[in-house]
């Protein structure tokens, strides 16, 4: 009987997801190989890593002979470089590159949401300074003026308070092609993540509430405290809707602002997730097993939870390591990243049987929990 051979991932980046995904899939026998521009990128540590830029095909030419399959870790992999592995027809790549063009537009991608009758915020493009008077007419104040394209974790957005603050805001992030977005009063921010496999088998994990400052997530609760029925169909509804349109195939995060109830897409991320961090103890299947169980075509697994969870980001520096594991249900997780201002270094996971144990768990992990530096 002949030994089955071992799957390569190939995964384009070699940051911090890049790592959770290469360590949830070492234990299913599977090797994982990146590219990443950075020496000595968190990825490192789990596989070979290849120093080039995203897109550098002769960095990952000699990958394709060897993987099995392709995927990626952020979505600010230039998407040419998928759509170009996607025409060489072997090894396939996941998610399509379809979704990764989605993720990179704002326009194009809210577009797109309500293109599948998925509420938005009302927004409209701005490509000068006139249509931006005209957009805050017609949306008024206060709104978010984004960059179409690239910004993150609180980067490329500008807040007009009243709309005497457009020539601040254009002065600001004037000059590329943005996107005005109609201020929402949203109760909660909430994300769904969900999984679609090859075969269009579909699971979801429970709705997670979010918690920003400065314009990055600092603490995920799972499930969403309140969670009702409705509001997890709604969620899943939506999700779903994408999946099944973009033909996707891996883990899909969507942020959404609940306001009274209603779901409005605010975003999409077509990776893994920092708000699905918690999975990997929280969930009987994490959210990074079940990405390299879809890209392989293999089974996925259960998304219930063990019990309710909450979510911590390490940022700026990271805890004493005996300070949170002292305190009972604690998870921490070293990205082995150098300490900068404003960089995820790590995470804590606090999971318990119930909310009071996990309110009084988080508290004590909080209480060492360093202010970033």
């Amino acid at each position: 009987m002949d030994t089955p051979v071992s799957p390569t991932v190939a995964c384009i980046g070699g940051g911090q997801l890049g790592r959770m995904l290469g360590l949830a899939a070492l234990p299913l026998g599977i090797r994982m190989e990146f590219v990443d521009p950075v020496v000595g990128a968190p990825a490192g540590e789990i596989g070979p890593l290849h120093i080039g830029e995203l897109d550098e095909r002769g960095v990952i030419r000699p990958l394709l002979e060897r993987a099995t399959v392709v995927t990626y870790e952020w979505e600010g992999v230039p998407a040419d470089i998928v759509s170009w592995i996607e025409e060489q027809r072997r090894p396939p790549v996941y998610p399509p590159a379809a979704a990764l063009r989605a993720s990179q537009d704002r326009l194009y991608e809210k577009t797109l949401f309500r293109q599948l009758d998925v509420g938005t915020p009302d927004f409209l493009p701005v490509d000068s300074f006139a249509d931006l008077e005209d957009a805050v007419a017609v949306l008024g104040a206060p709104a978010v003026l984004k960059t179409r394209r690239g910004g993150y974790d609180g980067k490329g957005q500008h807040v007009l308070r009243v709309p005497a603050d457009a020539p601040v805001a254009w002065a600001a992030l004037g000059g590329v092609p943005l996107i005005l977005e109609a201020f929402v009063p949203f109760d909660r921010e909430l994300s769904v993540l969900a999984v679609r496999g090859r075969d269009g088998s579909t699971e979801c994990w429970p709705v997670v509430e979010n918690h920003h400052s400065e314009g990055m997530l600092r603490r995920s609760n799972a499930p969403a405290p309140g969670l009702t029925p409705e509001l997890q169909a709604a969620a899943v509804a939506i999700a779903t809707r994408m999946l099944d349109e973009l033909l996707y195939v891996g883990v899909l995060a969507i942020e959404l602002f609940d306001v009274g109830g209603r779901l409005l897409a605010n975003e999409m991320a077509p990776r893994v997730h920092n708000s699905g961090h918690w999975t990997i103890e929280g969930a009987v299947t994490s959210q990074f097993e079940n990405h390299v169980r879809a890209i392989l075509g293999w089974p996925l697994g259960s998304t219930e939870t063990r019990g309710v969870s909450t979510m911590l980001n390490c940022i700026g520096v990271m805890p004493a390591p005996a300070d949170i594991l002292a305190v009972p249900g604690a998870h921490l997780h070293d990205y082995g990243k150098t300490p900068r201002h404003a960089r995820k270094l790590g995470h804590v996971t606090v999971v318990a049987d119930d909310a009071d144990t996990l309110h009084d768990r988080v508290d004590r992990v909080l209480a060492v929990l360093p202010a970033d530096g």
